[in-house]
């Protein structure tokens, strides 16, 4: 027996664009939430439809590479003080359910952090770049606030403290996702360097980052023991720090031409 009857005065939050094949699978693992709130950033499937066949409240509003402002305007819109933050590829444990459950009815003032799996079709990493982490989300909205466009943090007045039961997380579809994805944080991470005024050389952060960042995930951080997956990604992590060192090389020197 799950712990929430009726449902929990919390409102979920998913931030989201083209998840039709996730939406199903990550709101069906939060309807025990009074609230549903799907701020939908002009997707061109059916993610809106699907998110109110689950009976969640859908905004449409442009993230213009913005996450923070996008989590702060969800928070702005949300019905109930205590909010969870829920990535459209994530899926809450029934374990987790009870405990948000058990949190939410104490009502202490208290920011809770949640253990997040990277799952994938070829198994779970829990190890190097993906291993599991512990995220911040289910926070009272009155006393916190996110900032940065890219890596986003939340500020909060309120302690932390960690919740048991886990995220499962999916976090690429495809290969084709998981590039997308680097080109796209490399571009913003460079952007962010660049206007904060960090320098870059061509000996330290081109030639030694990208081969340490690597090194870091497969040895330091046991990359190895994920077996083929735990050699790909932190292969992968070369890369993208290689692209955003590269990037703000350019941005630097040449206007962000090659």
């Amino acid at each position: 027996m799950l712990a929430c009857e009726p449902r929990l005065p919390l409102t979920v939050i998913v931030l989201a664009r083209n998840e039709e094949d996730h939406l199903d699978d990550c709101l069906n693992s939060a309807a025990f939430a009074a609230e549903i709130l799907l701020i939908n950033n002009n997707s061109t499937d059916r993610t809106a439809e699907l998110a109110l066949a689950h009976q969640a409240r859908v905004l449409n509003r442009d993230l213009d590479n913005d996450f923070a402002a996008q989590r702060n305007f969800a928070l702005s819109k949300a019905t109930y003080d205590w909010v969870f933050m829920l990535d459209a590829d994530e899926r809450i444990t029934p374990e987790l359910e009870q405990e948000i459950c058990r949190a939410v009815e104490a009502n202490e003032d208290r920011c809770y952090c949640i253990c997040r799996e990277n799952h994938f079709v070829q198994g779970k990493v829990l190890h190097g770049d993906l291993r599991p982490d512990h995220v911040e989300r289910l926070f009272r909205k009155a006393v916190s606030h996110y900032e940065g466009r890219v890596h986003e943090r939340l500020h909060t007045s309120s302690p932390r403290q960690k919740l048991n039961g886990r995220l499962i997380h999916f976090p690429y579809r495809s290969w084709e996702a998981h590039l997308n994805k680097l080109n796209v944080y490399s571009s913003l991470v460079a952007q962010k360097y660049y206007e904060q005024g960090k320098s870059c050389s061509y000996p330290v952060d081109i030639a030694l980052k990208p081969l340490w960042a690597c090194f870091k995930m497969y040895v330091i951080h046991r990359g190895f023991l994920d077996g083929r997956l735990g050699l790909v990604f932190a292969v992968l992590h070369y890369f993208y720090t290689l692209e955003k060192y590269l990037k703000l090389y350019s941005l630097i020197h040449y206007g962000g031409r090659m």
